[in-house]
């Protein structure tokens, strides 16, 4: 049991999941691929957090932070940076997908179909589409996500997929049983 003596409290993220604390991410064993994860709670995207992303980020873009120069663009208002949704999702996904993740290795095909507005909620979820086992180290393997986001219209309007290298649950088991390729 790991504690933390300035504070006596439990610090070991299995041992507080053992005690009845939510777990938090996936163990590769748990995955399958179809599963999908619809991630809670939901997020509504204020002004505040666009305007404080785009300038934490230097993304100066008028479109994002100026009204009056919003108003006359195509959208007739201010647009939600990408970065912004792409970040919310993600984070949303952590507990579901990433929680226990050793590494996170690549992120593919993003993109952005309809734009996201102030006041927007956005809604998360993602699809297994693949779990291999290492070929290499026995204790590890990677999961394959496919991420959606939708308004609260249902409109898709940010996906993309990444690549997570996980932990196995029983890493001496799956040596011993051979189901390492």
């Amino acid at each position: 049991m790991t504690q933390n003596e300035n504070e006596g409290i439990e610090t070991d993220q299995a041992e507080r999941e053992s005690s009845g604390a939510h777990p938090y991410g996936r163990y590769l064993e748990e995955f399958q691929v179809g599963d999908v994860y619809k991630h809670w709670p939901a997020k509504t995207v204020t002004e505040a957090d666009d305007h404080l992303f785009c300038l934490l980020t230097m993304n100066h873009h008028p479109l994002h932070i100026n009204d009056v120069y919003a108003a006359k663009s195509q959208q007739g208002r201010n647009v939600v940076v990408g970065p912004l949704v792409y970040s919310l999702a993600l984070g949303m996904s952590v507990s579901d997908v990433s929680g226990k993740a050793i590494a996170n290795l690549a992120t593919e095909e993003l993109s952005h179909p309809a734009p996201v507005f102030h006041g927007d909620t956005l809604f998360v979820e993602s699809e297994v589409l693949e779990k291999r086992e290492s070929q290499s180290k026995p204790d590890r393997g990677t999961v394959k996500v496919h991420t959606r986001v939708f308004n609260q219209h249902g409109t898709l309007v940010a996906e993309f997929k990444r690549l997570v290298l996980v932990p196995r649950r029983s890493p001496r088991a799956a040596a011993a049983a051979g189901n390492v390729e």
